[in-house]
């Protein structure tokens, strides 16, 4: 239950499926699960990652070396000057859009599932 006061500076939601919102923004700022990692790709945008559990640091990582965003920033590791060098980094740097931009044209472009059909089919049915 979301019981938040209003604020004309955000909006809390329940649910908003990511592949409206996220290429919506100018920006991400998210804990780096494969979901939402895979989402922020896709949508062509800069994302800053604060993983804190399992996968997440690396999946920051192969997002931050794919040209998705700034280095990670492990919370054990997070500060208010850091976040804000990272979404500053993430807003600003021209070649931050334009990497992110590219990283999401191919992941669009990916055809993952008929190329996973077609590696099979080529190792089982030879």
């Amino acid at each position: 239950q979301l019981d938040l006061p209003s604020s004309p500076r955000w909006l809390a939601v329940r649910n908003i499926p990511f592949g409206w919102l996220l290429r919506r923004v100018d920006a991400i700022v998210h804990h780096g699960g494969a979901g939402t990692t895979a989402q922020a790709a896709r949508a062509g945008k800069p994302s800053v990652v604060v993983p804190f559990f399992g996968d997440q640091f690396f999946w920051g990582q192969r997002l931050h070396r794919a040209g998705g965003g700034p280095r990670p920033i492990p919370r054990r590791a997070l500060t208010s000057e850091r976040l804000v060098s990272a979404i500053d980094e993430a807003l600003h740097d021209p070649r931050s859009a334009e990497r992110a931009a590219f990283l999401g044209a191919q992941v669009r472009a990916e055809t993952g599932l008929s190329t996973a059909v077609r590696l099979i089919e080529a190792a089982f049915l030879g």
